[in-house]
């Protein structure tokens, strides 16, 4: 049904001015604004309400949502687009330090940030997404001014846990329980390991520890520090011992990767004594798994730069540094990587134990 006005109802239609506001902004040198004809994407809500009010004797409630709308026709027709997300933590990114954006995420793209109950997390049976706007943190049992935010824990389906630590001035870590390795890798900050032999390593950005289960240990920090944990029940195997490590990831060596583009590092040896290991993999813009895989081991993983599309079974999801993965087995999986800048991510792999 038409709507009727008192003057000039072709001006005063909205579908009309919402026509005209594209055809303005495709083609700025002929702006159609004059002062008979008002823009309301850009008048204040009371005004379009008032003026929408005028349009029709009829009933205001159909117009709620084309108000709805008009906001989101407005992002739409901006410069950046729809999806476009703030730029402002990009600004100076190449002068920030290594992982900045895992402790300093960009929560939703600018448009979303203020919408309630948004979210890009995700739980499905055998996988899930887990962003930087659903994290919880609370104190970590029997470690000392430390928030912790777990991610994934055997309630979601896994067989270890992983969990961000955020140390502060004078934190000290807790032992995990009898019988639980751990592995620590420093994102943010740095932190001071001591074993019970007296042993001191100094850990700072991109460095990593494996702690052997039962090995009595601290972790202290004089400053903030964030830290990526994993921990599981140590699967022992008759005759193999696991020893405590310590490195960094520019020191492990590339490894070949048959079939494949991206690059690959270890973390952990690849002896039988070892019933997971962590993978460093770095992919540029464009690169993707060849391998669509679908296998018994589970994953849990951190993007620490870049962006990309992760698919997880019958989904696709974007992602971005901070984010956190959870992989069943026999999911399938596949990545590949947008944007400008490589993309790297921390894996988890259960390794070297028959799935029965």
């Amino acid at each position: 049904m038409a709507l009727h006005t008192s003057h000039h109802p072709s001006k005063r239609n909205p579908i009309n001015i919402i026509r005209a506001e594209t055809r303005r902004r495709q083609n700025p040198k002929q702006s159609i604004r004059t002062p008979q004809n008002p823009d309301l994407l850009n008048l204040p809500w009371a005004i379009i309400i008032s003026k929408m009010q005028s349009f029709s004797p009829f009933s205001f409630r159909p117009f709620f949502f084309l108000l709805t709308t008009l906001s989101f026709v407005k992002t739409a027709l901006t410069q950046d687009g729809f999806c476009s997300a703030s730029p402002i933590l990009d600004a100076d990114s190449n002068s920030q330090p290594l992982y900045w954006k895992v402790t300093n995420p960009t929560l939703s793209p600018s448009h979303l940030q203020d919408l309630p109950g948004f979210t890009r997390s995700v739980y499905k049976k055998d996988h899930a997404l887990i962003t930087p706007e659903s994290h919880v943190f609370s104190p970590l049992p029997d470690w000392t001014n430390t928030l912790g935010a777990y991610l994934i824990t055997p309630a979601i389906g896994s067989h270890f846990v992983m969990y961000l630590a955020k140390m502060q001035e004078n934190s000290k870590s807790g032992l995990p329980p009898s019988d639980v390795e751990r592995f620590i890798f420093v994102v943010q900050g740095s932190a001071v390991l001591t074993n019970i032999s007296g042993n001191v390593h100094k850990l700072t950005v991109d460095s990593y520890a494996y702690l052997p289960p039962n090995l009595d240990h601290t972790v202290e920090t004089d400053a903030a520090a964030t830290l990526i944990v994993f921990e599981r029940r140590y699967s022992g195997l008759e005759n193999h011992v696991t020893e405590q490590i310590v490195g960094s990831t520019d020191k492990q060596p590339l490894l070949e990767t048959p079939g494949e583009i991206f690059e690959l590092r270890k973390l952990l040896p690849t002896s039988l004594a070892y019933d997971f290991n962590i993978h460093i993999m770095d992919f540029q813009p464009g690169e993707f798994l060849n391998v669509k895989e679908v296998h018994y081991n589970q994953h849990g993983l951190l993007l620490l730069e870049g962006q990309g599309i992760y698919r997880l079974g019958d989904s696709w999801y974007p992602i971005q540094a901070g984010d956190s993965i959870w992989m069943a087995p026999f999911v399938p999986q596949w990545y590949a990587a947008l944007g400008k800048t490589r993309s790297r991510y921390l894996l988890y792999k259960d390794v070297n134990r028959n799935p029965l």
